[in-house]
């Protein structure tokens, strides 16, 4: 069997693993099965550049506080993508039309879109994206080849950012009001900050067509059973204190409160690197995981600020007032883990897990072990024989860790995999996934 991922092919192979752990610091580590050998991944520029994006956006201050981080990751892997895929041809474009040279270097194309984008997404670390330009493309040899690569490259970043000039991602946050009626979202404690990226249900998709296209249905009732029982089960499992959490899911609850766009990016970084992957193929594989997950936050965000759900710290503290004889409030209720600043239905972690591993599945098969780290949890390697195991796993822990309840996650995961589907579906770039992912009911 094999998997498609752009117009090329990447074997899926047997069942052997190779368990691959990166520092703590970067987030998150895999390993994946081994492929068929190709150039050698270490001067490969999607995995050079993905590295050097997650160390801007991990180091404080280099990040816009009002632009989500997985836009800029879906740039640059788009532009590099269609760089890479203008000079050799080995699939169509995503983003940009712009005329091949023949000849051209698809590393220095690449190298290019990735500095130019780059370089209008953070202007203020020019030098630092100029080094990491410098480095990388010294690598490709001198030469007529080479500097058609770079126009090609330039001419690729310069289309695909006056496209998106008027996308919505530079506006400013909407005012937001919390609600006060039972079920409302209002400020979580203990910082009772505004909630985040109020705007970005109002940013242009890369390819859904429209940010609600996927919404998921209108959150249950709060007296109905299945609330309740969501609720305390959150109660239960989440609390800072007295909770019914196992050690393992404590730690589950801890391990992944890392950015998780973050971790799924370094989950492919070294699935492709173990699976020796062409520079076209791994262009491939992160463009649309990226773009996959940019969406997706779009998407989580429009059904969040669409919503207003409240989040279980206020849920819990205010039981009493909510109407369901099955929940009790209890206003000292502290959750496991801070709570994120936004409305809680549906969860991001379940959106943009599933969203990844459905886009991985696509391109390497489900079933590749590995071990992943996190800066969260610093020393600890927690071990996965799949990408939608790690994927279940990184939701469920939002119960554990206090901030969701099953509903949301549930939610959440259905999200994400209707928009992978509609990633790896299209036509442009050509993917498929063996198996389509069925929704979840939220009945546990």
């Amino acid at each position: 069997m094999k998997r498609a991922i752009g117009t090329l092919t990447i074997a899926a192979l047997g069942a052997a693993a190779l368990a691959v752990a990166v520092p703590a610091a970067s987030g998150a580590a895999t390993g994946a099965r081994a492929a068929r050998s190709a150039a050698p991944a270490a001067v490969d520029p999607v995995i050079g550049w993905n590295r050097f994006l997650l160390d801007v956006q991990a180091t404080p201050g280099n990040q816009p506080a009002t632009v989500h981080p997985t836009y800029a990751l879906a740039m640059l892997h788009g532009a590099i993508h269609d760089a890479v895929v203008t000079v050799d041809h080995s699939g169509r474009p995503d983003l940009t039309r712009v005329h091949s040279v023949q000849g051209a270097s698809a590393a220095a194309a690449a190298d290019a879109a990735a500095h130019d984008t780059l370089v209008k997404l953070y202007p203020s670390l020019r030098a630092s994206i100029d080094q990491q330009y410098a480095a990388l493309l010294a690598r490709v040899p001198q030469g007529r080849r080479k500097a058609s690569g770079v126009r090609v490259g330039r001419r690729v970043a310069a289309q695909l950012l006056a496209r998106r000039a008027d996308d919505g991602s530079s506006a400013r946050p909407a005012s937001f009001q919390p609600g006060t009626s039972p079920g409302d979202y209002q400020l979580t404690p203990p910082a009772l900050a505004s909630p985040v990226f109020t705007h970005w249900p109002r940013v242009k998709p890369f390819v859904i067509r429209r940010a609600d296209q996927f919404r998921p249905p209108p959150p249950l009732a709060l007296t109905s059973a299945k609330y309740a029982a969501a609720l305390n089960e959150v109660k239960a499992l989440g609390a800072a204190q007295g909770s019914t959490r196992t050690p393992d899911q404590t730690q589950i609850g801890q391990f992944w409160n890392a950015p998780i766009w973050a971790a799924w990016n370094q989950i492919a970084q070294t699935a492709a690197l173990a699976h020796h992957g062409t520079l076209s193929q791994n262009a491939g594989a992160f463009a649309a995981l990226d773009l996959t997950l940019a969406d997706s936050v779009i998407a989580f965000y429009d059904a969040k600020y669409a919503y207003h759900v409240w989040r279980p710290v206020t849920a819990i503290r205010a039981a009493d007032a909510d109407g369901n004889p099955d929940t009790a409030g209890d206003p000292n209720w502290t959750p496991l883990s801070a709570t994120a600043p936004d409305p809680s239905y549906p969860g991001a972690h379940g959106t943009i897990s599933a969203a990844g591993a459905d886009v991985l599945a696509a391109a390497y098969g489900n079933d590749v072990a590995f071990t992943a780290t996190s800066p969260a949890l610093p020393g600890v390697e927690r071990s996965f024989v799949s990408f939608s195991e790690a994927a279940e796993e990184a939701s469920v822990s939002r119960i554990y860790n206090g901030n969701h309840t099953r509903l949301d996650e549930v939610a959440g995961e259905n999200l994400g995999h209707a928009v992978a589907n509609a990633v790896v579906d299209r036509d442009v770039p050509k993917f498929s996934v063996p198996v389509k992912a069925t929704p979840r009911s939220s009945t546990h």
